[in-house]
């Protein structure tokens, strides 16, 4: 019996609003959209205590 880690998918900055997605194929963030949000935001991601990596 495993335990699988599952990574989210997207994430969305609290502060500006850049919305980005997982791009599986460059294996790194991307920007989703027209949300770039600001260029000089320290991004505070919303990930919170409900989200569990682990299934």
């Amino acid at each position: 019996m495993g335990t699988d880690l599952v990574p989210p998918r997207e994430r969305e900055c609290l502060q500006c609003g850049r919305h980005e997605a997982w791009d599986e194929n460059a294996a790194t963030w991307t920007i989703d959209g027209d949300a770039i949000g600001e260029v000089h935001c320290v991004h505070e991601w919303d990930i919170n205590g409900e989200y569990s990596p682990f299934r």
